[in-house]
């Protein structure tokens, strides 16, 4: 009966698988070195690629906020010449006020109602002087309604006063003016007559 001893073989076997093991665990220590230095490379590329737009992003937001603040200082001035162009334009209108309030006084007041002062406060003018009669008074207060320039008279007082041996009713009353646009301005107003001017000059009777 012959004999075979297999030691030798099954030991030359394991030899070599042990080597095929080491050989593919080497290739695949290789292989995932290879994979973590591109993937280590490419994430690398994105992040400097990202950081380098949002350094553009900030530079431009930068950019983006100077731009913002020079709009807003322009709105600002341009704020301000509209203020001074309205502020031009009112005085522009109500330069010639005076002239206007007095030629419109002039109209208004009837015979027999001499003013003694003419106050302005604002929109407020206020008027007092001597009437003959309660009548002339309240003819006054109805022009003054009627007028363009003027409206919603209010009397505040009216009292009986003797004034060289004459029996005269002293009054005072607020009536409201209305200011007069840069287009009012324009317009033409007729000259007041002699006549109306000559009985309705400020004077004591």
């Amino acid at each position: 009966m012959i004999r075979i001893n297999l030691l030798p073989h099954r030991e030359e076997k394991r030899k070599a698988r042990r080597e095929q093991f080491y050989a593919l665990g080497g290739l695949m220590l290789v292989l995932g070195g290879v994979i973590w230095f591109l993937g280590f490379t490419v994430i690398n590329g994105y992040i400097s690629s990202q950081e380098s737009k949002n350094t553009f992003l900030k530079s431009e937001i930068a950019v983006l906020d100077k731009q913002i603040d020079e709009i807003k200082k322009l709105k600002e001035q341009t704020e301000a010449l509209l203020a001074r162009k309205q502020v031009i334009e009112s005085l522009q209108a109500n330069r010639a006020e005076t002239v206007y309030l007095f030629n419109e006084l002039a109209r208004q007041v009837p015979a027999g109602i001499y003013l003694r002062s003419v106050k302005q406060a604002g929109q407020k003018i206020t008027l007092a002087g001597y009437a003959q009669s309660n009548a002339r008074v309240s003819t006054l207060m109805r022009n003054l309604d009627e007028s363009p320039l003027l409206e919603m008279p209010q009397l505040v007082e009216i009292k009986a006063v003797t004034i060289d041996r004459r029996r005269l009713g002293e009054f005072s009353l607020n009536v409201s003016f209305t200011r007069q646009t840069a287009e009012d301005s324009k317009k033409p107003r007729g000259p007041v007559s002699a006549a109306g001017s000559s009985s309705k000059t400020d004077k004591k009777p």
